[in-house]
């Protein structure tokens, strides 16, 4: 993926360690709160790290990580496989790539940013012959009833195929499709409590498991979200690719 610039904002890959501290701090920052630390661990050495700035200033206003696998049969190795159990999708043949660490920066909030960050990942599944994209989708906090209309309408309209469907791994989740299974939820209350990045991903076609991960060290929850490319509507491809182009 070469830089790709939209408006103000910009995206590149990190090069060396100045880049990597910078989106370090910005993840400590989005997920901790803390402004002064680092957040990191050792998928940060076998990840490529995407950083979207403000052109004129150089501000680092959300970046990610991206890993690429060959297959299912290496999901294993991924992030995510700390989290859930993922058998179903080691038949998966085709190359795939885990996102994760996605974050915004809490001081900016304008939209061309996620659009910027969405044509990158485009430019780069095209560029790498991607065929599914997958990651953690996380919600702010671990209480689950601050979102359950949102989960209810993941249960009602997102769920993953059952032949892909992650089975319970982590100690502590909340199993939503199960308790959720006779409430419908209000919409609008649910598209406002949605993470923006899990919005993009279910407007492409996305699902997500059936459960989520309470993760107390980042206080957030979490569902497994895959995204096949192949399954994405045209139109969306088209808009994603005006922007990538």
């Amino acid at each position: 993926m070469f830089s790709l610039r939209k408006g103000r904002f910009a995206a590149r890959f990190a090069e060396g360690a100045d880049d990597l501290r910078a989106a370090q701090r910005l993840r400590a920052l989005s997920f901790r709160g803390n402004a002064d630390a680092a957040d990191s661990d050792p998928f940060d050495a076998l990840c490529r790290h995407v950083l979207v700035e403000e052109t004129r200033t150089g501000a680092l206003v959300c970046c990610f990580r991206l890993m690429p696998l060959k297959g299912g049969a290496e999901i294993g190795q991924s992030y995510s496989a700390q989290y859930y159990e993922l058998s179903g999708l080691s038949g998966f043949t085709g190359p795939i790539v885990e996102m994760g660490r996605f974050c915004l920066h809490p001081d900016w909030r304008d939209a061309d940013i996620l659009r910027v960050a969405w044509g990158a990942m485009t430019r780069y599944v095209d560029e790498q012959g991607v065929e599914l994209l997958f990651g953690c989708s996380s919600f702010k906090g671990t209480e689950a009833e601050d979102y359950m209309d949102a989960f209810a309408l993941l249960k009602d309209r997102h769920l993953a195929p059952k032949r892909f469907l992650p089975r319970i791994k982590a100690p502590n989740v909340f199993k939503f499709a199960q308790k959720l299974r006779r409430r419908k939820p209000d919409a609008k209350r649910a598209m406002l409590g949605m993470p923006p990045l899990l919005r993009s991903y279910l407007v492409m076609g996305g699902w997500v498991s059936d459960h989520a991960v309470v993760d107390r060290d980042l206080n957030t929850l979490h569902v497994f979200t895959g995204l096949e490319i192949n399954a994405i509507p045209a139109a969306r491809k088209r808009l994603l690719r005006g922007v990538a182009g």
